[in-house]
Parts: C-alpha cells; sequence; structure tokens
C-alpha cells in the first residue's frame, strides 16, 4: 500500500501532467478561438461547477474585506489572460515556465507587504530565477520579447494574486475566493466582447479587444469542455497532494509540468528548446526550488 507522502507524490505528478495537458487543449483552441474566449468560457464552466458546490454544501467563514476579494479576482484574472495569450503566441513549456516565476514574485511581495523574512538563500533564488528568465527570452543582448516580459507579468500577477490570498484566507472559503476569481474572469472578458467593436486599440493590446464568436462545431466545443473538466481534477488533485503530503516535497514536483509541457508542446509543433532555453528553465526551476526553502 502507498504510504501518505507516496500518494502525495503520485496526485500532484497526475495534476503536473493534466495541467500541461490543459495548456495544450488551450493551444490547440487557439487554432479556432481567441485567448479571451478560451479564458470566458473556461471560467464561465468554473463558476458554474463552484455554485453547485456552494449550494451543496454552504461555507461557515464570515467573510469580509470585500475589497481584498475583488482585487484577488482582477490579479487572478490578469494572470490567466496574460499565461493564456502567451500560451498561444510562444512554446508551451516556454509559457509555463514563465508562469513558473509565480514562487519568485511571491517572496517579493510578501517581503515588502507582508513583512515576511528573506534570507540570503532566498535572495540567491530570487537572482538565479531572473537570470533564467533572461536566458530564455533571449541570451544574445539579454533583451525581452513582448510575449515573453508578459509571461513573466503574468507570473508578477499570478503571485499578487495568491499574496492577497495569504490575507483573506482565514475568512473566506477556499471555494468563495476562487469563485471571486472565476467570476472577474467570465464578466470582464463579456464586458470586453461587449466595447471591442468600438475600440480601435493598439496591436499590442488588441488580444483583449476581440470581438465575441460563438463556437460552431463540436470539435470547439468538446475541447472547452474538456479543459473545464481537466482544470477542476487537476486543482482536486493538486488539493489533495498537498494534504497528503509536506508542501515542500509536493512543490518540487509541481515542476514536472514543465517537461510535461514541453512533451505536448513539440508534439502540437512547437520548436524543441534550445541549449539556453533549458539553461532559463532549469535556473528557473533552482529558483523556486530554493525560494520555497528560503
Amino acid at each position: 500500500m502507498l504510504s501518505k507522502v507516496d500518494r502525495g507524490v503520485l496526485f500532484m505528478l497526475v495534476s503536473a501532467l493534466i495541467s500541461a495537458l490543459n495548456g495544450a487543449i488551450a493551444k490547440i483552441l487557439s487554432d479556432d478561438i481567441s485567448a479571451l474566449e478560451i479564458v470566458f468560457f473556461r471560467n464561465l464552466l468554473g463558476v458554474l461547477f463552484l455554485l453547485i458546490m456552494l449550494k451543496h454544501t454552504p461555507t461557515r467563514l464570515p467573510g469580509g474585506q470585500l475589497h481584498l476579494l475583488i482585487l484577488r479576482g482582477l490579479l487572478g484574472f490578469s494572470a490567466m489572460i496574460l499565461f493564456f495569450y502567451t500560451i498561444t503566441t510562444i512554446p508551451l513549456g516556454v509559457a509555463i515556465t514563465l508562469n513558473k516565476t509565480s514562487p519568485l514574485f511571491v517572496s517579493v511581495l510578501a517581503f515588502f507587504l507582508l513583512k515576511e523574512h528573506l534570507s540570503k538563500k532566498g535572495v540567491a533564488a530570487l537572482i538565479i530565477g531572473f537570470i533564467g528568465v533572461l536566458l530564455i527570452a533571449k541570451p544574445i543582448g539579454l533583451t525581452f520579447s513582448y510575449e515573453h516580459l508578459l509571461g513573466v507579468l503574468g507570473g508578477f500577477l499570478a503571485a499578487a494574486a495568491y499574496t492577497t490570498i495569504k490575507k483573506i484566507k482565514h475568512i473566506y472559503d477556499a471555494r468563495v475566493i476562487v469563485l471571486s476569481f472565476m467570476t472577474t474572469g467570465a464578466v470582464i472578458p463579456l464586458l470586453l466582447f461587449l466595447i471591442a467593436p468600438y475600440i480601435d486599440a493598439p496591436e499590442a493590446v488588441s488580444f483583449l479587444f476581440v470581438e465575441f464568436h460563438m463556437p460552431s462545431s463540436y470539435k470547439i466545443w468538446s475541447l472547452i469542455l474538456a479543459m473545464g473538466i481537466i482544470s477542476t481534477i487537476s486543482q482536486w488533485l493538486l488539493t489533495k497532494a498537498y494534504s497528503l503530503s509536506r508542501a515542500g516535497i509536493i512543490g518540487v514536483v509541481s515542476y514536472t509540468n514543465i517537461p510535461f509541457a514541453i512533451g505536448f508542446g513539440t508534439m502540437l509543433g512547437d520548436a524543441f528548446p534550445d541549449f539556453w532555453t533549458f539553461c532559463g528553465i532549469g535556473l528557473i526551476v533552482l529558483g523556486g526550488l530554493l525560494v520555497k526553502k528560503g
């Protein structure tokens, strides 16, 4: 029989695999619908699922500090749209790796906003991780492409959302926190769809102002449904993994979604990562692991 630690690792491995698969599905969907539409449908399905859960088992936590709950929703949506946009524009493995910079940013934000201690090991981890970002983006001249910059910004916004959770996790049920994020992630795209025909947006932000087109094929609807189901399963497995094993162990295993994503991306036609990209991925993973211990 598997021990609790082994079961936790197994749950995390499966979660990492299907999380990468979810990214692959999003990349396939991007051939037919925009990143904003992907975010809209993903969150809409999530809202329906969470409302059913809350109706079945209501929350008992008191709530409060509504402004932080709203802020978490806005930050979460912003991080998600940038994540899905980068998935559609750069290799899947690289997009997921850049999103994995969030633990580095969490430590920085926790230091400045929550007055948490940042050790020398933590500072070293940040430096290592951000050198990795530079190597992935473009080692020659150390200049960023716009898409890579958005990927890092998405990691920062995800970190800001996680930091906000630390302030409200004792007064809001986790399902309510996720519901605020997913509701925001459904409502804001809806508003953007409505104003898109009247906005002549600069190319840099044109992905935020696209006209909505109702999917017309069974293939697209099947992929949207699969993405919603897979996202839910991945989150459940993630939660189970952290409940069965130590956070440090599970945090290490969570990085396996990067090689999974590289594999799926290669199958979908992404160029296989070159030497510098692999070095950058390695440094980001190393920085992320060190900052968890720092």
